[in-house]
């Protein structure tokens, strides 16, 4: 999941100053938006009855128009205050209630399951999030595609480089008629060529863009003698299938988890999500199995969720984890469990190396807080720092940080300097928490209690 920031400031009574940053994941944020949602700032489109004047099911892609308009005319409208009042969609969710969010966005589509826990409204992770890169680009990657088969590949190329602000108009000609592709359109829609497209094809190939159109075996893109390429509005939701397609596909795969069942409402958020095409896609999958949620101002709703996930960071109680976390140990090398090459010897005990010792395992439910304790000796009595690398692997099950899929992901370092101890064995007692947007490493020396400053690196890799 890719993740927003929100930075807020925090106090305590020390007047200490704490971490000013904090991460929301994008899911989450939409998630905890999407519950306190009152029924005049959002579309429904499964129920029959009208809201705001229009019924959601006469015509997908009106609910949408209609729904802006409201919000442009009633400010109101664009109000995220979130007391439990009559009128909210909080009303209708109860202990035990599950819904799913799909984060339609530009590069991504992200999807996280989430259950209430009553009565302070705290939600539980019930499936790790989910996704992949199938957001609304991949359809200005088809008709990018068609493109080239229309004008060839080579001066596409060359086009970009040569002429890259024309390319950007070309794109954002495209992306206006992209958002008016509708399952029941009829006439066609005229995307603009900028002059310069015209011009530099016809100094590259001799001859006019309106032979190449002709010459082509794509029937379904005519030319304008305006000077638009125009295309029937077939062609045009052809360019969505692929890119839909995948994500009803993902969705289609979750909701065959056993975890994933019983879902009560399906909230579409993000840009991605106001395509009357992916909409009707996701109507004709779900088959009437649970409600589809999509607000207002569908573009903020993340930016709306990180705000009240700043507000009260502790929403999520429980958190699944995307990935098995570790660090590489030595342990006691046992006859027929060990493979013979990781077996080294040392002060003549036999140990076998690389052993993928797990903190957490993939999809694990780790609560809020919840803490992994290890203990680390430094290898000399003058050293000054231990740095231990970790791993991760996308498996529940490792056995070797030399397993396929294993990575090193980041660093655990643990600045040991200043905690010098008469001890003959130094033990570091570390801990580490799983359950928050971020992994927080503590430590302390056992045996003179002081804190030890610990920081995990996951960037520097």
């Amino acid at each position: 999941c890719r993740p927003i920031t929100y930075q807020t400031l925090q106090r305590t009574q020390s007047k200490q100053s704490l971490r000013s940053l904090i991460i929301a994941l994008e899911p989450e944020a939409a998630s905890i938006y999407c519950r306190k949602l009152r029924l005049h700032q959002m579309v429904d489109l499964g129920n029959k009855t009208a809201f705001n004047g229009y019924s959601p099911t006469e015509n997908v892609g009106m609910g949408m128009t209609q729904a802006k308009e409201h919000v442009r005319r009633n400010r109101q409208s664009r109000t995220f205050l979130v007391e439990n009042v009559i009128g909210e969609l909080w009303s209708e969710l109860t202990e035990g209630d599950r819904y799913v969010v799909v984060d339609c966005g530009g590069g991504t589509v992200d999807l996280t399951v989430h259950q209430i826990r009553m009565p302070e409204g705290h939600l539980k992770e019930l499936y790790k999030a989910s996704g992949g890169p199938y957001g609304s680009l991949g359809i200005d990657y088809e008709f990018e595609k068609l493109l080239c088969k229309i004008f060839g590949q080579d001066f596409i190329d060359q086009f970009k480089i040569k002429r890259p602000a024309a390319w950007v108009d070309l794109m954002i000609a495209f992306e206006s008629r992209k958002r008016a592709a509708t399952p029941d359109r009829s006439n066609p829609l005229n995307i603009n060529l900028p002059f310069s497209f015209i011009d530099y094809y016809k100094k590259f190939r001799g001859h006019s863009v309106e032979h190449a159109l002709r010459k082509s075996n794509v029937d379904f893109v005519k030319w304008s003698s305006q000077g638009m390429l125009r295309m029937n509005p077939d062609a045009m939701n052809a360019l969505f299938k692929p890119t839909i397609d995948h994500i009803i596909q993902h969705l289609t795969e979750l909701f065959d988890k056993p975890e994933v069942t019983d879902i009560k409402f399906l909230f579409l958020v993000g840009g991605f999500a106001e395509s009357p095409l992916l909409q009707q896609a996701v109507q004709k999958m779900l088959q009437g199995r649970s409600r589809i949620i999509i607000p207002h101002d569908v573009g903020l709703t993340i930016l709306k969720g990180a705000v009240l996930f700043g507000l009260d960071p502790s929403v999520i109680k429980v958190r699944r984890s995307p990935l098995t976390y570790g660090v590489g140990v030595l342990n006691r090398f046992v006859e027929g469990k060990h493979p013979p090459e990781k077996m080294i010897v040392k002060d003549s005990t036999r140990w076998c190396t690389d052993v993928f010792d797990t903190f957490i395992s993939a999809d694990q439910s780790v609560a809020l807080g919840e803490t992994v304790k290890r203990s680390y000796t430094p290898a000399k009595p003058s050293q000054q720092v231990i740095v231990i690398h970790v791993y991760c692997s996308e498996k529940e099950s490792v056995s070797f940080i030399t397993d396929p899929g294993v990575r090193k992901c980041g660093t655990l370092k643990l600045d040991v300097s200043g905690t010098e101890s008469p001890a003959a064995r130094r033990e570091i007692q570390t801990l580490m928490q799983f359950g928050d947007t971020e992994i927080r490493a503590m430590a302390v020396d056992v045996a003179t209690s002081r804190s030890v400053k610990a920081s995990i690196d996951f960037l520097s890799q």
